[in-house]
């Protein structure tokens, strides 16, 4: 699985194997830690904490590099972000402990969706536009059930240059909630390796994944998080994905200017 992909991005060299043979060692060692931990404390506790470790972990193992700015705005926070790589997840679950709400064809995925499960990952279909009430309803019981929830908003992964339009049809459960839930936006950024790091086009999950264990200098990634959304940006779903990816945006152009 040498040489490069149609963008320009290189597949895994040979001489990066032994590095992604020690990191999916590391990961399976890691895996049958915490599964039997998982298990162990699930009669004693609501919110289980191994799978925070096991993601935490993961990230680690991946070779993140993790720093974060700002602080999570309440317990129970619903979180809009944007999207770029599979390690979004192992990063912002293992800093915040968040659950997720994913599209359902990881749910095709027996292991898959057996591991997202064990973060309570809500799992809806955003293209059966008839099920949206149910959805909505899964999404504020998750609420209630895990105390904090992420969205991509976006519905798919960007290559980190910005954000792409967020969908908005989710953000119905928080309608009424002002009061209950924080809305969060958090813009997850890895500066310039945004572009050679990005899960997008046409390349196949496990490519994306086996390129990011090959890399020898591992994956800076910031967690911003922003200030919640505040009344007059939660009047209704579209108002709160407008203000959100705003709000993401901003902190781009910020950032940018100062550089």
């Amino acid at each position: 699985m040498a040489g490069a992909l149609s963008d320009g991005r290189s597949a895994v060299p040979a001489w990066a194997w032994p590095l992604v043979a020690l990191r999916l060692t590391g990961l399976l060692a890691l895996l049958l830690l915490c599964v039997p931990l998982y298990y162990a404390l699930a009669p004693f506790t609501r919110r289980n904490p191994a799978p925070r470790l096991f993601l935490r972990g993961v990230a680690a193992i991946a070779g993140v590099r993790l720093r974060t700015r700002g602080t999570l705005s309440s317990r129970r926070s619903f979180i809009v972000t944007n999207h770029v790589s599979w390690i979004d997840i192992p990063a912002l679950a293992g800093t915040t402990g968040t659950a997720f709400v994913a599209h359902d064809g990881l749910a095709q995925i027996g292991p898959l969706r057996w591991l997202c499960a064990l973060n309570d990952t809500v799992f809806v279909a955003r293209h059966e536009r008839r099920s949206v009430a149910a959805q909505v309803a899964q999404v504020r019981q998750a609420l209630g059930e895990s105390g904090t929830l992420t969205i991509f908003a976006e519905g798919t992964t960007s290559d980190g240059s910005g954000t792409l339009p967020f969908k908005s049809s989710l953000l119905s459960a928080l309608e009424g909630e002002a009061q209950s839930v924080a809305v969060q936006p958090v813009w997850l950024d890895y500066g310039s390796d945004a572009r050679r790091i990005a899960w997008v086009g046409d390349e196949p999950g496990l490519d994306n994944a086996l390129r990011i264990l090959a890399r020898p200098g591992g994956v800076d990634l910031t967690i911003h998080f922003l200030p919640p959304l505040e009344a007059h940006e939660r009047a209704d779903r579209k108002v709160m994905a407008t203000a959100a990816r705003a709000a993401i945006d901003g902190a781009i152009a910020r950032l940018r200017s100062h550089a």
